[in-house]
């Protein structure tokens, strides 16, 4: 990609992405919050604020070269703090705490959708293509965030809600592979694995939304 055309995806995208990673770990601290535990609130990261979400790799320098190299677009913010022993019904409440992250970004791409078909419903307007392509954008993020978040690899979001349905035994030694879950998601981020495990859902969602927006 050009610097220019690159300089005007990304102008383009900045909003979608801030939103997809904003909104997703602000949902996490909010529902936190709603079962009882107030680190999140406590430390001023139930906001929607990116500021306070940022991670200089996950939300901005990462996003920036999968634009421009192509490919799956997608990336992370800071981790919103949950003291999972401070909720109400801890193995029960982290399901919604955990759900709750994917599940913005799902509603997310709805939204988009919303806009991409206004933009698709009046081509003749200046905004048209702009909205059209963050919309794009918008859409792409929040699906690969979601599918990404729902893997069943703890720290993920999936391996928290995997934690939280499976008996105790199988729970408790799957919650062990947490501290190395990072590193396991990097590995597979350099390899051609991640984006097989992705790219099938990713895209099967990605249909659904087209084919119930008429897009």
């Amino acid at each position: 990609m050009q610097f220019d055309q690159l300089m005007q995806t990304i102008a383009i995208a900045v909003i979608p992405i801030l939103f997809a990673i904003t909104l997703h770990e602000a949902a996490h601290g909010y529902v936190a919050r709603h079962f009882g535990d107030m680190t999140a609130f406590q430390q001023g990261r139930i906001s929607l604020n990116p500021l306070r979400h940022i991670d200089p790799v996950g939300t901005i320098l990462l996003p920036l070269l999968t634009l421009w190299m192509g490919g799956i677009l997608f990336g992370w913010a800071k981790p919103v703090p949950v003291n999972f022993a401070a909720l109400r019904r801890p193995k029960q409440d982290m399901l919604w705490v955990a759900l709750a992250g994917p599940a913005s970004n799902l509603f997310m791409a709805l939204c988009w959708a919303v806009v991409a078909k206004l933009a698709w419903m009046f081509p003749s307007s200046y905004f048209a293509e702009p909205m059209l392509e963050m919309a794009r954008i918008g859409i792409n993020i929040n699906v690969v965030l979601m599918v990404l978040n729902l893997l069943p690899l703890p720290p993920l979001d999936g391996g928290r809600i995997a934690v939280s349905l499976l008996p105790h035994r199988p729970a408790y030694k799957l919650s062990l592979i947490e501290p190395y879950g990072m590193f396991i998601l990097i590995f597979l981020a350099v390899t051609p694995v991640l984006g097989w495990l992705l790219s099938a859902p990713v895209v099967g969602v990605m249909k659904l939304i087209s084919f119930i927006f008429g897009l």
